[in-house]
């Protein structure tokens, strides 16, 4: 993304900035800046896209939105956590919307490939999981379903595309899954210190890249239209 213009540039630094007092606030255990600056991320990354787009892909934006809602609602994990899996729920289901556009007349084969691994690392997440899960084991099945899918559909883009444009998608999705993993196994199976962090590193690389992806993919298109 060498291209970027100064508007973007400042929006990435924003971006940055807060991403990296949102982590260190985590190291440091302190609550008062981790709710400072966790829900500012998905905002300056809204705007780091806006500013880049030229077509400002409005389920792409609104799936930023419920990204926001998400980031805010869990930083009450106890008494709102089931509201933020339902805003994190409505991303996912957006991304595939938006990502699943043109893989309908892939082949059999490549979408049983890219469904086989998501599904694999699902059904084995939930069995680690499903003795803690009690009251939450319908919502957290639903939810890694659209995430599984998400990945699913990502890895198809892969298979069917296989340029550097959709393996940051695929990257960006894999993250996603990797920190909403821990999220899940430091809630209901076994808590570990270093999650915290690995959580929202994984996040906001997640969240980053798929931006990126959203950039390319409108470049490329312009290109291909001659636009």
């Amino acid at each position: 993304m060498s291209d970027i213009n100064r508007l973007q540039k400042f929006f990435l630094l924003i971006f940055l900035l807060v991403s990296i007092t949102d982590i260190i606030a985590i190291i440091n255990d302190n609550s008062l800046w981790q709710t400072i600056s966790k829900p500012l991320i998905i905002p300056a990354l809204a705007a780091f896209y806006v500013a880049g787009s030229k077509s400002r892909n409005k389920l792409y934006i609104l799936a930023l939105i419920f990204s926001f809602l998400g980031d805010v609602l869990l930083l009450d994990k106890s008494n709102l956590f089931l509201f933020g899996i339902a805003a994190f729920l409505i991303t996912q289901l957006l991304y595939i919307a938006i990502f699943s556009k043109g893989l309908a007349n892939s082949s059999v084969g490549k979408k049983i490939g890219a469904l086989f691994p998501f599904s694999l690392f699902f059904i084995l997440l939930i069995r680690i999981l499903k003795p803690g899960l009690n009251d939450f084991l319908i919502p957290v099945i639903i939810y890694g379903l659209a995430i599984s899918l998400f990945g699913s559909v990502s890895l198809l883009r892969y298979l069917v595309k296989k340029n550097g444009t959709s393996m940051v998608l695929l990257i960006g999705a894999i993250l996603f899954i990797l920190s909403d993993s821990m999220i899940a196994l430091n809630k209901f199976h076994e808590p570990r210190a270093y999650y915290s962090v690995s959580i929202m590193l994984t996040y906001i690389l997640a969240q980053y890249l798929i931006s990126a992806y959203m950039l390319k993919s409108e470049k490329n298109r312009r290109l291909h239209d001659g636009t």
